[in-house]
């Protein structure tokens, strides 16, 4: 007999889109199944998998079901969505990415990006929208000086984006480990304004309230970031013509030990 309390457990960390994803993952893997084996996998009981088969089938999956004692669900292989589900965070990742290979030079089909990303954007509600282009107008994207070091340049950390969500959209400060130009590890926790780009290198630019001053954090050295709940800050004017944007200090020292006041390191 089925665990139900495990199921609700198991329900309780699992969101709709992730199960239906779970569900569409079983459906595909068996060929045929049954509403109380899905049930059994996905930790859910039988009336939400019925429901979420519903909700499939508006999306535009084909799933055949057939009546009768020992009956069960097919998936037919040559159906696919027809509407989008993609979460913000995603199309801001896209969109981020296009923007990054646009500043880089290298995006020569950047018309039919634009009309690819202008299509997912009309599919999004509307609430999803402003979140969209409030995330959108955060973002400033240049190129990166020529003096810049490259040499120590690594992987940016996955949970960065969800962070970042949650702290540009709610207006949340953001807390990480920060790796220095010199290796030196310390903690931070500050007021996330905007996202600069200089490919290949990104930048948080933040407001730090202990220093009373904007501060440039090179995404690749943030390590645990995680935005604080129960805080709150106010958007503030963010100079890149002046101490945001590295590129004339850089130029103007023409050397490369550290970075000049104000400039990301």
């Amino acid at each position: 007999m089925p665990n139900f309390v495990t199921f609700n457990c198991k329900a309780a960390r699992m969101s709709i889109r992730h199960r239906q994803d779970a569900i569409l993952r079983n459906l595909r893997r068996r060929g045929t199944t049954t509403v109380e084996e899905l049930a059994q996998d996905v930790g859910v009981s039988r009336r939400t998998i019925l429901r979420d088969i519903g909700a499939l089938r508006d999306d535009g999956f084909v799933i055949h079901s057939d009546v009768g004692r020992g009956g069960g669900l097919q998936l037919d292989p040559q159906s696919m969505q027809t509407t989008a589900r993609l979460l913000v965070p995603e199309v801001f990742a896209l969109l981020l990415g296009v923007a990054a290979m646009r500043a880089a030079g290298n995006l020569p089909f950047s018309d039919l990006a634009d009309a690819g990303l202008a299509k997912i954007e009309k599919s999004l509600p509307r609430d999803k929208v402003r979140e969209l282009r409030a995330f959108l107008d955060c973002l400033h994207v240049g190129k990166l000086s020529p003096l810049q070091d490259l040499s120590d340049m690594g992987k940016m950390d996955t949970a960065l984006l969800p962070a970042f969500e949650a702290a540009f959209l709610g207006l949340q400060m953001v807390q990480f480990d920060y790796r220095d130009a010199k290796g030196r590890m310390t903690q931070r926790l500050v007021e996330p304004q905007a996202m600069l780009i200089l490919p290949p290198l990104w930048y948080l630019v933040a407001w730090d309230p202990t220093r009373e001053d904007f501060r440039h954090f090179r995404m690749d050295r943030i390590r645990r970031p995680v935005a604080v709940d129960g805080s709150r800050f106010r958007r503030r004017s963010v100079p890149f013509d002046s101490d945001v944007c590295p590129y004339s200090a850089l130029e103007a020292t023409q050397t490369k030990k550290g970075a000049p006041k104000g400039a990301p390191s």
